[in-house]
């Protein structure tokens, strides 16, 4: 063998190895992903203050109740679309949901002004598994997880927003 082939078939095991290798990791690591899309099944959002979880809206049956701005219940029934829905399963991996704690709550129910705190109840179920967090915005943990709770919730109210003000027109 000459320099130039022993060179050539050093560099081929090396690269070789490292793409054998790149390709059976990802694929495992891909085919491991709890929570794909393709079997998502819906969403339940729940909340309300302390234990009351009055406004409730799922997106399998599409009921949602909610109290209005003069307090008044208000049933409708509202679908999202395939995209909304898509959107908050990519926004929800992307805030780390899948690895939230199941409750994060505050020990504490009242503030000062003896006024509960509002909680959020959050469900993403899949064909396989689903993922429940029930959070309290008054909890006292993690700065990086309340601010990841509170974007999703502003996430998940902002399409159901959008959803209402369609579903208007």
């Amino acid at each position: 063998m000459t320099d130039k082939s022993k060179k050539i078939f050093l560099l081929g095991t090396i690269i070789g190895s490292f793409v054998i290798y790149s390709v059976i990791y990802y694929v495992g690591v891909f085919n491991k992903a709890p929570y794909k899309f393709t079997e998502f099944k819906s969403i339940v959002f729940k909340y309300g203050p302390g234990d009351s979880l009055i406004n409730t809206y799922n997106s399998a049956t599409g009921e949602y109740d909610y109290i209005n701005k003069k307090d008044s219940l208000v049933k409708t029934h509202l679908n999202l679309t395939t995209n909304d829905l898509l959107y908050l399963h990519r926004k929800a991996a992307d805030l780390g949901f899948w690895d939230f704690p199941e409750k994060e709550l505050n020990t504490d129910t009242t503030h000062d002004n003896k006024v509960k705190p509002p909680r959020y109840y959050i469900e993403f179920n899949y064909k396989r598994k689903s993922k429940k967090v029930l959070f309290d915005e008054s909890f006292n943990g993690d700065i990086r997880l309340r601010d990841a709770n509170a974007q999703l919730i502003k996430e998940i109210t902002h399409v159901l927003a959008d959803a209402e003000d369609r579903q208007r027109k």
